[in-house]
């Protein structure tokens, strides 16, 4: 009976990016434990992953595929290494792109939560 809620178009986009933005989180963690780690290569979300979102969002299929679509950590394929060593990771990089993934993780959270709210005060009536 609820299940209408949760395949939304909007509802599962949001969701999608909320999972890739916890991924990315990670993914960031990772690169800043390992910056003066030799040889160690930046990761990230594959970009891949967006291009797909977009392509089944466009198409209409996001709702009706929810969970055959799921973002992954990958090398960085950009990343230069500047270093003698190999390693990718720029720590001032890292800290500013964890800085804009915890806005877009507090932005998605709140549509997801903004959702559930609805749908329960749909239900009992009331706000809280």
């Amino acid at each position: 009976m609820i299940d209408p809620v949760f395949q939304t178009d909007n509802y599962q986009l949001a969701r999608k990016l909320l999972d890739a933005t916890a991924l990315r989180h990670e993914a960031i963690a990772t690169n800043i434990a390992n910056a003066e780690t030799p040889g160690f290569r930046r990761l990230d979300v594959a970009g891949d992953f967006a291009q797909q979102l977009k392509a089944r969002l466009e198409s209409g299929q996001l709702a009706s595929t929810p969970n055959t679509l799921r973002p992954q950590i990958v090398e960085d394929a950009a990343a230069r290494s500047l270093r003698p060593d190999g390693n990718s990771v720029e720590i001032e990089h890292e800290l500013l792109a964890m800085n804009k993934n915890a806005v877009e993780f507090d932005y998605l959270s709140e549509v997801v939560s903004s959702n559930l709210k609805q749908l329960r005060m749909a239900i009992t009536g009331r706000i809280s």
